[in-house]
């Protein structure tokens, strides 16, 4: 199996510098920083050497994965069946525990034990395309995060728009060069991360498909702010499940578990694309029986019990 990273980064206050699928600012409190949308700029250069030899590299990745039966896009629920237990568990092991931990040097792999954390405010998704990035690929990705933006916003009731008007969160879809440019608008829109964890970005190495940061208020577990990027070179499936689960995470569903099947919140890659399971965690996190900040102690009784209704169909 081939290693990779597709998971949520998320920055906690200088006073618990506990990073995993979420990272919590440094700085004190404010409203998100206006990043100028750059002029459109009609592709005129062809792509790098290096952006060439990505491309070809995750060409034959997405076949091996192909090969191997994996990268599912059927939701996988009847020959994947699961209990309430198991949505219950699989819930709380990937929206209250945390995948990765900061490090000086960028994220480190270490499970660790977090709160639950959840958009309170409207979610307003920015895309930034990469000028080498062809128009038809352009139109295609935008309607399809347009789709699947309305389609999570149905399933949690919670507003989710591609919206231009003061974006919180930023999806940049780019090559090797271009994203290895992105420093600076990195460190304008997420202020709090470290010139390590931005080289983590910008320098990011090929057993990294895709990534996003998100950031909370402090501990209050409300997200305020976050940043997908997604390689342009990723041939349409690869790219299509990066998009999926980066938003996914992006929007609280920080870790990955081995156990979660059917889900795109593990590292087997089987699926590609979100599952009903996937749906219904999503459910879960925006109910309104759940409150950010809290802890598995303090949700695991209501968790329990939104699964049972769930399952049975009363919800």
């Amino acid at each position: 199996m081939i290693a990779r990273l597709r998971s949520l980064l998320c920055l906690m206050p200088a006073a618990a510098l506990v990073l995993s699928a979420c990272v919590s600012p440094q700085a004190p409190r404010t409203s998100p920083p206006s990043v100028p949308r750059p002029a459109p700029v009609a592709p005129t250069l062809p792509p790098s050497a290096a952006s060439n030899a990505v491309r070809l590299h995750f060409t034959k990745v997405q076949e091996e994965l192909l090969g191997m039966g994996l990268l599912r896009t059927d939701g996988g629920d009847r020959d994947t069946p699961y209990t309430d237990r198991q949505l219950a568990e699989n819930f709380i092991r990937i929206a209250l525990y945390d995948e990765y931990a900061r490090g000086p040097g960028g994220p480190v792999q270490r499970q660790t034990e977090s709160r639950l954390r959840r958009w309170e405010q409207p979610v307003r998704v920015a895309l930034r395309f990469g000028p080498t990035v062809p128009a038809t690929m352009r139109a295609t990705d935008t309607a399809r995060i347009r789709s699947y933006l309305a389609r999570l916003s149905r399933i949690t009731g919670h507003p989710i728009t591609v919206s231009d008007a003061s974006p919180n969160f930023t999806i940049h879809i780019v090559n090797e060069d271009e994203r290895r440019a992105l420093g600076s608008q990195i460190q304008q829109s997420l202020p709090g991360l470290t010139s390590g964890e931005v080289a983590g970005i910008t320098q990011m190495p090929l057993s990294t498909y895709c990534l996003v940061y998100a950031m909370s208020d402090g501990t209050s577990g409300r997200y305020s702010r976050a940043v997908a990027v997604i390689r342009a070179e990723h041939p349409d499936l690869l790219r299509l499940s990066c998009i999926h689960e980066e938003i996914a995470q992006g929007l609280g569903l920080a870790n990955d578990s081995p156990r979660a099947r059917p889900s795109i919140f593990n590292d087997d890659e089987e699926f590609a694309l979100l599952t009903g399971q996937d749906e219904l965690m999503l459910r879960m996190l925006y109910s309104p029986e759940l409150r950010p900040g809290m802890t598995e102690y303090e949700a695991r009784p209501i968790i329990q019990n939104l699964a049972k209704r769930l399952i049975g169909g009363e919800s």
